[in-house]
């Protein structure tokens, strides 16, 4: 193998005969990848919000439309179901199909028709994935010329698969009582809305115990017998998960694949496997294939090095693997972990768009740094004060403004009609309390900095925080972020129009105040000199709350009580 690689593995590791995977062998199982868009490399917490979201919005949609709730929920599932388990999608979408075809519900044919399309398009996407696999496997086991091995973990205690199993048997009877119960509700609306809630809830219930079956299932087999073996490189995300390329792939150019994994010496009964399987397999299963490594725009900001290894098992989409590999620091012990997730490989289509998404943010990164230390660099000609102070102005006026014509209009629209369920009023609770708290600190933050450091006023108190503990202050997008040891953090929020702003010459009020404080921190002649005082440093917004709270409250309990039949 190269020397260029940063961690060797030593002779001892590799088993006799084990070939490497190159990049020539690489090029035949990367051909025969489905196509990017028909599966999510990174199915993270942002992505499954959005898929849980989608479905679920389509599910109450289509109920609305008429949908019978049961069918309906089910096709919503569909954009769920498929990015985790295609193997459940070959299966519900012909059952769905047949069902709407011999039950024939009432709602208008532009409905069944849209159920149709969608469980036809999840059908369709699910088969590519699953007939890629096979030709995944035969071009991995072709590379591997045959050679085999003993796992490294024949005969430790597998624990893949139990805690997923778990959930889904908690999620399919907790979603059995809430469709039993539907009949309790008074309104149509809210029955129809328990049942596909209910059902919705049962099927993602029924993807999680599928995926501890499977998961478990494949290991299994992995372990009945000498598994295929093949050299490659490995790099460790930030994740904690693996990324594996061709063993001549000493720059880690190019991906083949993102896998969980977990030590194969974790001796603990609540091991990462739980958290992989709990937390990470139905949630992701897979690292995300961004963010920049050294000159290389595909990977994580803290990658670990790239290390030698050797790779058990047949790797495909969905497949279980082993991994022994070098370690991460020079004369450390081997490295040998087990997958917590299946493999999820990186086709070439997601290579070169991520590439190009890369170097777009590399691009508009280096403008905003460029934008904001020349701002700093003009900061560093101000000239000290006893006392700094900054406070909320137009642009935070303008963002509480939009949340009060936004709330507005939620409340509009939601407690005007008067058949409306009575989820629906919770929904609009909870996020009119969200704008209740959130408006006052829109509306009056402060900071205030003296020779001692910063005094953030929020709804509870003020908040010291000493310069030394401060990490960074920037305009990131939207929001000022305000960052200290600790992990603490404080965000605010405003609009911003930045190709106005260029084409105006004008300096956006966040971008400025993060450049005067950020020059401050680095520049401890440019700190204020004196000491503020209590009534300097802004008091607790929760007093201006409390009014915003109650009239919400009122509105939200004038509504129940006016709502016929109640």
């Amino acid at each position: 193998m190269n020397t260029d690689v940063r961690r060797p593995l030593p002779a001892t590791a590799i088993p006799d005969g084990c070939l490497s995977w190159s990049t020539e062998h690489t090029r035949r199982w990367t051909r025969v990848l489905p196509p990017g868009w028909t599966f999510v490399q990174r199915l993270g917490l942002r992505s499954l919000k959005l898929a849980l979201l989608t479905g679920a919005l389509a599910a109450l949609g289509l109920t609305w439309a008429g949908l019978p709730p049961y069918l309906a929920a089910a096709a919503g599932l569909h954009l769920v179901w498929l990015p985790l388990r295609p193997e459940i999608v070959r299966v519900s979408a012909p059952a769905l199909a047949l069902a709407v075809v011999v039950l024939r519900p009432a709602p208008v044919l532009p409905v069944l028709v849209g159920a149709l399309l969608l469980t036809a398009t999840a059908l369709a996407v699910s088969g590519l994935r699953l007939r890629a696999r096979d030709r995944q496997r035969d071009a991995a086991l072709a590379a591997s010329g045959g050679v085999t091995a003993p796992l490294p973990d024949t005969g430790r205690p597998l624990r893949r698969g139990r805690s997923l199993s778990r959930l889904g048997t908690f999620l399919i009877l907790a979603g059995v009582p809430a469709i039993a119960t539907a009949g309790l509700w008074d309104s149509s609306e809210g029955r129809r809305a328990v049942v596909v809630g209910g059902c919705f809830v049962a099927g993602l219930g029924v993807a999680a115990l599928l995926s501890g079956v499977l998961g478990r299932r494949r290991a299994v087999a992995l372990r009945a017998a000498a598994a295929p073996v093949l050299r490659v490189l490995t790099r460790e995300t930030r994740h904690g998960d693996a990324r594996v390329f061709a063993a001549d792939d000493v720059a880690g150019l190019r991906p083949l694949f993102t896998v969980g994994v977990v030590a194969l010496d974790q001796d603990r009964d609540y091991d990462a496997d739980d958290v992989a399987d709990g937390a990470v397999d139905i949630v992701a299963d897979v690292a995300d294939v961004a963010g920049p490594v050294e000159t290389n725009p595909l990977y994580d900001d803290r990658p670990g090095p790239l290390r030698e290894a050797v790779l058990y098992g047949v790797p495909y989409d969905g497949a279980e693997v082993v991994l022994v590999s070098a370690a991460p620091t020079p004369g450390g012990p081997l490295v040998a972990e087990r997958s917590s997730g299946p493999v999820r490989p990186v086709p070439e289509s997601t290579v070169r768009r991520r590439l190009g998404q890369a170097k777009r943010t590399a691009a508009r990164r280096a403008a905003d740094d460029a934008r904001h230390f020349g701002l700093v660099e003009a900061a560093r000609s101000m000239s000290t004060a006893p006392v700094r102070h900054w406070r909320a102005g137009p642009v935070d006026r303008l963002s509480g403004f939009l949340m009060l014509v936004w709330g507005a209009l939620l409340g509009g629209l939601v407690f005007t009609d008067g058949d409306v369920g009575l989820w629906k009023h919770a929904l609009a609770l909870l996020i009119g309390l969200y704008g209740a708290f959130r408006i006052p600190v829109k509306l009056c933050w402060r900071i205030t900095a003296d020779r001692t450091g910063l005094w953030l006023n929020g709804l509870r108190g003020t908040t010291h925080i000493p310069w030394d503990d401060i990490r960074s202050v920037r305009r990131e997008s939207l929001e000022l972020k305000l960052r200290w040891g600790g992990d603490g953090s404080w965000t605010v929020s405003a609009p911003r129009w930045a190709w106005l702003q260029r084409r105006r010459g004008v300096t956006h009020p966040y971008d400025a105040l993060a450049a005067e404080m950020t020059a401050m921190h680095t520049d401890p002649g440019l700190r204020p000199t004196g000491d503020s005082e209590e009534g300097e440093r802004g008091r607790p917004l929760w007093p201006l709350a409390v009014p915003l709270v109650l009239l919400w409250l009122s509105v939200v309990l004038a509504a129940l009580v006016g709502l016929p039949d109640r």
